[in-house]
């Protein structure tokens, strides 16, 4: 569904993409993660032909990037694009006459949109008295009404609440189950894990690491991960090293990659003679791959 090969894009003698290649198939939702200033953004605009690239390919349902394929993407931008004293069905018709649909394409289409996102009962509410996730909710049905192939949801739960954030989660699965390719990009590392099929890690303006979760695991050589909290973590490091655990830091916590699997007990006995005030196990995470493939 979408191809891009070999992308460069530079600003002045900054280079903000550089050889950017990666392939979503129809139906599958890819995970773009990556820092601040690591060239996401820029991408999205590049796909909606907001902006031009310097060399490189991309195509959408096997069309070159042009004005006549912004009508097979639909964006949900960070930032609601919403009128907030129109109504839920106000700004979709709006949205949709802007795409050009007939006035019973219009009708049809933002009642569907609005079904798909669960809001049909508020279609006539102002916006400004929808909470925080409808509003996410109504944002993303505006990138539905004129029924695209791809939609590229850019941090789609930034700032929701827990709750707000399943339901969008569970919309984003069921977007999927109707067919639609969805482009992901999120600093939420467990909705990447949870929601995607493939995932790319940007940085530079290039893709350092890309596959499926079980194929980045591969990137760690560590069966699990051992976090420990100690007031001795000189001595923790010295004796982990001893037994092939490899230390790291993650923000505040010293972790042990564990090469082999362990009993708790013997774990522990690894540590034997230095005070520990807790331990505990993790699976290797896409938060353990993604600070290794980013820090190096």
């Amino acid at each position: 569904m979408l191809r891009i090969e070999k992308l460069n894009k530079s600003y002045g003698t900054r280079a903000v993409l550089q050889e950017l290649t990666l392939h979503i198939p129809p139906g599958e939702i890819y995970g773009l993660l990556g820092p601040n200033g690591a060239g996401k953004t820029t991408t999205i605009n590049i796909i909606c032909n907001l902006l031009k690239a310097d060399s490189g390919e991309i195509k959408i349902n096997n069309q070159p990037v042009s004005n006549a394929t912004k009508n097979l993407i639909g964006v949900a931008p960070q930032e609601n694009l919403l009128y907030k004293t129109l109504s839920c069905e106000e700004n979709l018709h709006f949205f949709a006459r802007i795409y050009g649909l007939t006035n019973q394409q219009r009708h049809q289409q933002v009642e569907a949109s609005l079904a798909a996102v669960n809001l049909l009962d508020r279609a006539k509410s102002p916006v400004e008295t929808l909470s925080g996730g409808m509003q996410r909710r109504l944002n993303i049905a505006v990138a539905l009404v004129h029924q695209p192939k791809l939609i590229v949801l850019d941090e789609p739960t930034t700032g929701l609440d827990i709750e707000a954030r399943y339901e969008i989660w569970e919309l984003i699965r069921n977007l999927k189950n109707q067919g639609i390719t969805i482009l992901l990009t999120t600093h939420l590392l467990d909705e990447a894990e949870r929601l995607c099929q493939k995932i790319g890690i940007l940085k530079g303006g290039s893709i350092l690491a890309e596959g499926s979760l079980t194929e980045l695991r591969k990137l760690v050589p560590a069966v699990e991960v051992v976090v420990v909290e100690t007031p001795e973590e000189e001595q923790a490091i010295a004796r982990a090293k001893k037994y092939n655990f490899t230390p790291r830091r993650y923000g505040n916590d010293l972790a042990f990659w564990l090469p082999e699997h362990l009993e708790l007990k013997e774990i522990i006995s690894c540590f034997d003679g230095i005070p520990l005030d807790s331990i505990a196990r993790q699976p290797v995470r896409l938060e353990h791959i993604y600070v290794e493939v980013t820090q190096g």
